[in-house]
């Protein structure tokens, strides 16, 4: 007979604390996904060779998240058994956004750019440790009738920072920080105060949710999921290899979609800023006043499509459950595809506003829908190494991107732009592959 008991149903504020350090963690994330690429190429490295460096998220990625949530599920100390993981994690990434923009005052130790590239390593192993607890974090302590609440507040967290990280730098152009790197020095200070200010809000807002969530002790997470009839089973004994061979079906469908969909933001984030620097501003010189004005402009349509992706979160639920989730899946994924695409056409800078409403609502289809299609699925005693092993259909692909990157780059002219039009036929070829491959 199952001894199992309901989770105590939590206040919208305890609900919001758990999640409340992604909103930092966020902030750091997006502040990287605009800036890498600006900063790499103001200390010398090449476009062509751009996204081997943008190789070390996705990589970090596929090691770190299993291992953190294989070590979390059976991990219990007196903060809990994910909130040490979120917290060095958190503390590692701002010490990493500190030195990252000041690669070129390391030159007497190591190459610019190789410092830089050790450092965006650091950021990304980090952020992965800090991130993939946080998705578990929600499962553990929610109750299931209060889960679609406890991922919609963790998607608009994600989203608010994702905003305010991508407009950092624009915004501090209005404060009077400069735009344009000092006299001898290569990095714009817009850039290196967005990273000194992304990296503090990161670790206070970690702190906050640290602090401020008490997670079950084993007992009572064992009552809520039904586990005393194996409390006496050692999780070691089950292999990783066996847990690989068992993952749910659900999984597998939703790979070849991941698939298409994540190759496609892999190159967008990676190109978009030389692409709209070259297509729009006509300059590819890294350090110039074109150059920076196209990278702070990348910052604020990324913070479109973020607070596009966040007003569509709202009504995802209602679409889903009146045509179905791998329907709304599918066509959010052609509507981001066809932003992308259309940005080759464009020559004003204001309208590539509007390419950002279908990715927009591309990249909030993304956050939520696997992980709804996907959470009913998983095993509560391995629910933190599944989610790592998930990960693996977002940071296969980006490897493959960045891989593939430079060769790709040739094969279409050498122009940037280009490569964010082969991103939108990716993100389309994605939703094709929903229709066909997911099962509902």
């Amino acid at each position: 007979m199952s001894n199992t008991q309901k989770k105590p149903l939590l206040s919208f504020w305890q609900i919001w604390n758990i999640s409340f350090g992604f909103l930092g963690v966020q902030i750091g994330y997006s502040l990287q996904n605009a800036n890498t690429s600006r900063i790499l190429s103001a200390i010398g490295a090449d476009v062509h060779h751009l996204s081997y460096f943008w190789l070390a998220a996705p990589l970090a990625g596929l090691f770190v998240q299993p291992i953190v949530g294989l070590s979390s599920d059976k991990t219990w100390t007196r903060l809990g058994r994910r909130i040490p993981f979120i917290l060095g994690g958190a503390i590692v990434s701002a010490l990493a956004m500190f030195f990252m923009p000041n690669s070129e005052h390391f030159a007497q130790l190591f190459p610019a750019v190789f410092f830089g590239a050790m450092m965006l390593l650091f950021m990304d192993v980090s952020f992965n440790v800090t991130m993939q607890p946080f998705r578990a974090l929600v499962s553990d302590m929610v109750d299931e009738s209060q889960r679609n609440k406890g991922y919609s507040i963790q998607s608009f967290l994600i989203n608010v920072g994702a905003v305010f990280g991508s407009l950092l730098p624009f915004l501090l152009t209005w404060w009077g920080i400069a735009n344009e790197p000092e006299a001898g020095q290569k990095v714009a200070p817009t850039v290196i105060w967005s990273f000194y200010i992304g990296g503090a809000v990161l670790l206070a807002s970690v702190l906050w949710t640290s602090f401020r969530t008490k997670e079950y002790p084993p007992e009572e997470y064992a009552k809520y999921n039904n586990l005393e009839e194996k409390e006496n089973e050692d999780p070691e004994k089950v292999s990783f290899f066996t847990l690989i061979k068992n993952v749910p079906n659900a999984m597998k469908q939703l790979a070849v979609t991941q698939f298409f969909s994540w190759f496609a933001l892999f190159l967008m984030w990676v190109y978009t800023t030389q692409g709209i620097a070259q297509n729009i501003w006509g300059t590819t010189d890294a350090t110039s006043n074109a150059f920076n004005e196209a990278g702070n402009w990348t910052g604020v349509i990324f913070a479109a499509y973020s607070v596009f992706a966040a007003l569509f979160s709202l009504v995802i639920t209602p679409l889903a459950n009146k045509y179905g989730r791998r329907n709304v899946y599918v066509v959010s994924l052609i509507l981001g595809g066809l932003g992308l695409l259309s940005m080759l056409f464009i020559k004003d800078k204001n309208l590539l506003f509007l390419p950002m409403i279908g990715v927009g609502i591309a990249w909030a289809a993304i956050l939520a829908l696997p992980y709804a299609i996907l959470s009913s699925k998983l095993p509560a005693k391995q629910t933190g190494v599944y989610m790592g092993i998930f990960n693996a259909t977002i940071t296969i692909p980006q490897i493959a991107a960045g891989l593939l990157g430079g060769v790709l780059l040739s094969a279409l002219g050498g122009t940037a732009i280009n490569m964010v039009a082969l991103a939108g036929v990716s993100m389309a070829v994605a939703g094709i592959a929903a229709l066909l491959v997911i099962k509902e």
